[in-house]
């Protein structure tokens, strides 16, 4: 097995560069900048909902410094002060959060009353994002820069939840009446959103009122570029200075100071959908575990650099290998001939997307291996937000999925509750099991870091024993960074990108 240090992510390079994403630059190989300096980003999933916080967006708010929450995460995963600026817990189920002197960038002052009205959109928001599936959070202002908040049962990561994208404080202006929410000119970060070009680009300046001081650069010019292939080339034609998520065989072909490898917190699985279609039947799914083998794609598709998944975490979550649990009590595989007596006349749809290189080959591969244990297996391949809707509705039997599984608060319970329990969010396999959401809330309510870890492993070995989902590999994610560039933030968690540091030299 090769170091975390050497894996980078895989790659189906087939798609030419696409014209016209930035601004002409007579440079190669990642050299040049923007007009003026400013900062040309290229990011590989459009908008779904206009940056809206409560959808996948919001890690693009924060990637881009344009929103933040209370408070923040460190590099080892712990909160810290952001626009709370210290806080302490009352009791079971109350904090208190003081509040620093920020601005919003429509001008107006952030209060304890703007925290708490943020709060109160983000609880009753339809769906509710990931961040809030396992808990009931009620927000109070004692003073004007003073907010208690208040859970229904004990929730000793708060602190971490509230570090979450989607969480993020917006300014009054940014929520309308019918539900919508825009981060246009309403966040407190260093660079303002002040242009939106549907899923294509958008226009960013920087925020010279921001409270933790001026930016370096003086604005962020971004292009979403869904192919990994024209992603690379827009960094090697000098026409971005930063490109997210690189396939590796586009990673080989830069130069070495401009190709950054991160551990990452990424799990790509096998979703299979238990709530209606095929894999409803046990055995079936128990038939596609045995199919199915991750440690083919490690050389095929990833070119040796991705490890084998052992379970729901990877290598860059390292509690995690010494407290795994025995998974026990899986239904049986049925044989060749009895999947395919049972599937007789039916189709398993097997969909993934192509805004990460690698999945549509890995799907591919997949395809095979189902095959041969019986399955008639079709490919359904697009583009993530032409199908995010039918994902979460149902209508795929598996799903090719890569999950950053401490996306949102740093804590895996989180990233549990939201795709596992009978009632998350983004529960995309459908999975209803009692002993799974028992084992999930024993988890969340454990406040002592070690045996919540410990339970957090026992939560994961009941998921794995209904086959909901069939971990296949860690990835390990690369940054593309032009070398007259420096201050980019290489994030395990992919949460962060660009802050006030990051400028061209």
């Amino acid at each position: 097995m090769r170091t975390t240090t050497r894996r980078l992510i895989a790659v189906l390079a087939l798609t030419p560069l696409l014209a016209g994403c930035f601004a002409p630059s007579d440079s190669r190989d990642g050299a040049g900048a923007g007009s003026g300096g400013r900062l040309r980003v290229a990011l590989a999933v459009p908008p779904v909902q206009a940056l809206s916080p409560y959808s996948n967006d919001a890690t693009v708010l924060s990637k881009l410094s344009v929103a933040e929450g209370l408070t923040a995460l460190d590099r080892n995963g712990t909160a810290k002060p952001a626009l709370a600026k210290s806080w302490k817990q009352d009791g079971e189920t109350s904090w208190t959060f003081e509040l620093r002197k920020a601005t919003f960038q429509d001008g107006t002052e952030l209060t304890a009353q703007s925290v708490v009205d943020a709060l109160d959109h983000a609880g009753s928001a339809k769906p509710k994002p990931r961040v809030l599936s396992d808990v009931a959070l009620t927000a109070k202002a004692e003073d004007a820069d003073t907010v208690t908040l208040t859970t229904k049962s004990p929730d000793p990561v708060l602190p971490l939840r509230l570090a979450s994208p989607a969480l993020a404080i917006l300014s009054a202006k940014a929520y309308a009446k019918d539900g919508a929410v825009s981060p246009v000119g309403t966040g407190t970060g260093p660079f303002e959103i002040t242009g939106l070009s549907g899923k294509a680009k958008a226009t960013l300046t920087r925020f010279d009122d921001y409270w933790g001081g001026k930016a370096k650069a003086p604005g962020i010019d971004v292009s979403w570029i869904a192919d990994g292939t024209a992603r690379a080339n827009a960094l090697r034609g000098g026409e971005a200075d930063i490109a997210e998520w690189i396939p590796t065989a586009q990673a080989k072909l830069l130069t070495e100071g401009t190709r950054h490898e991160v551990p990452s917190v990424r799990t790509d699985s096998l979703i299979l959908n238990t709530g209606s279609g095929l894999f409803t039947d046990a055995s079936l799914r128990a038939s596609a575990r045995t199919a199915v083998d991750g440690s083919a794609l490690v050389d095929s598709v990833f070119g040796g650099y991705a490890d084998p998944a052992e379970g729901l975490f990877g290598p860059a979550v390292p509690w995690a290998a010494d407290r795994r649990v025995k998974v026990t009590g899986r239904a049986e595989a049925a044989t060749s001939a009895r999947v395919k007596s049972k599937t007789e006349g039916r189709t398993l749809r097997l969909a993934t997307y192509t805004n990460r290189a690698e999945l549509p080959e890995a799907a591919t591969v997949l395809q095979q291996q189902l095959e041969k244990a019986g399955f008639t297996v079709k490919q359904d391949v697009r583009e993530y937000t032409q199908m995010e809707a039918d994902l979460l509705a149902g209508k795929y039997d598996a799903l090719v999925f890569s999950r950053v599984t401490l996306l949102d608060t740093g804590d895996a319970v989180d990233y549990l509750a939201s795709d596992f329990t009978s009632e998350g969010v983004y529960n995309i396999p459908g999975l209803k099991d009692a002993a799974v959401d028992k084992a999930i809330r024993a988890a969340a309510a454990e406040r002592d870091t070690e045996r919540r870890q410990d339970k957090i492993m026992k939560a994961e070995a009941e998921i794995l024993r209904t086959d909901a989902v069939l971990p296949l590999v860690h990835e390990q994610a690369v940054q593309g960074i032009a070398p007259d560039v420096e201050g980019v933030i290489l994030d395990p968690r992919e949460r962060s990108l660009v802050d006030v540091d990051t400028r061209v030299k």
